[in-house]
């Protein structure tokens, strides 16, 4: 077996969008099965409609991806690390947590409803939100685990925690 010295390139391939982990097993088995010189295949979770391969070249990439179903197409040009870096590299969701952020709560009893960010506390990796939906506005506090941020609100002086 060889060690190949030359140097691989990222490539951006287009799926249907919930179908990223489906297409990159399919990817792997066919990989697998016919020796297709493919490094790395990234299912980035935050991206949705595409995964990363890393290879040698496009003939690769294309041989390890055709006919496979819910590909859409590779994205012509290479993706440079940088740019693939920002998924690899995972945040705390309360780095990501502003105040005046709508966000959908994940667990708990609120499970599946819309609420505002009125504050935050790094240190305890909370957040204070209120209920968009319902009838009067009540504080809650939270774990930071517990929301997904929908829509950036306006961002404000207020002093965080």
């Amino acid at each position: 077996m060889t060690v190949e010295n030359r140097e691989t390139i990222i490539f951006a391939v287009r799926t249907t969008v919930g179908q990223e982990r489906n297409v990159a097993d399919l990817v792997t088995g066919r990989v697998e099965t016919n020796r297709i010189p493919v490094k790395a295949i990234l299912v980035p979770e935050t991206l949705k409609g595409y995964i990363f391969i890393e290879a040698n070249g496009p003939h690769t990439v294309e041989e390890a991806i055709t006919g496979i179903k819910h590909i859409r197409s590779r994205v012509p040009g290479v993706v440079s690390f940088s740019e693939v870096e920002k998924y690899i590299v995972v945040r705390p969701v309360i780095e990501e947590i502003g105040i005046n952020d709508v966000v959908e709560v994940t667990g708990g009893p609120f499970k599946g409803m819309k609420a505002k960010i009125t504050g935050v506390d790094k240190t305890k990796e909370e957040v204070t939100i209120e209920l968009l939906e319902a009838t009067f506005t009540l504080p809650i506090t939270v774990h930071a685990d517990y929301v997904k941020v929908i829509e950036k609100g306006p961002q404000t002086n207020m002093e965080e925690k």
